[in-house]
């Protein structure tokens, strides 16, 4: 009996412990409901909503003199050229603005093309340049190429073009019939 008695107090000491540690976490678990409640009601009452991130508005003219991106030719025709040839074109540009030019960027619009350009501003109503090295190597056929000049104009970007009629190397022309 005295091992019944003492079976039984400490199952019901197991229980009463098991129960005071479920207690417990329900009452952690009831508290950190009520403070989770309780932020999420401030928040939306207190917290701004978000707003709407405007569509990106179009560049506006700046104020101001500016500078006047005038190329003699934007386009230029390289003719029939042998596939493998590297040729080259040079576009003049003249400043015909009231103040300083800076060409920023000149980008491709393939790998197959080099552009270089001036570096140094161009002052108004002096000239500069944007070359074109274009390396027809695995180019046959018909070539229309672009270059972007970017600048401190308005617009800031200019775009020049070029082609070429590529003649196939014997090579490349594939299967003689």
């Amino acid at each position: 009996m005295k091992v019944a008695v003492k079976l039984m107090s400490m199952l019901a000491l197991v229980v009463l412990i098991m129960s005071c540690k479920d207690r417990a976490s329900e009452k952690r678990i009831a508290e950190l409901e009520s403070r989770l409640a309780q932020i999420e009601g401030n928040k939306s009452a207190a917290a701004p909503t978000p707003t709407a991130i405007p569509d990106a508005a179009p560049e506006q003219k700046p104020d101001g003199p500016l500078p006047v991106l005038n190329f003699e030719r934007t386009d230029h025709d390289f003719g029939t050229i042998a596939e493998g040839q590297k040729v080259s074109y040079t576009y003049k540009v003249t400043n015909t603005g009231e103040a300083p030019l800076i060409i920023q960027n000149a980008q491709p619009s393939c790998g197959c093309t080099v552009p270089t350009w001036s570096k140094d501003p161009i002052p108004a109503g002096g000239t500069g340049f944007v070359t074109a090295e274009f390396d027809s190597n695995g180019k046959p056929g018909i070539a229309n190429k672009t270059i972007t000049v970017t600048a401190n104009t308005w617009p800031k970007v200019t775009t020049l073009r070029f082609k070429a009629m590529v003649t196939p190397t014997a090579q490349s022309a594939g299967p003689v019939k």
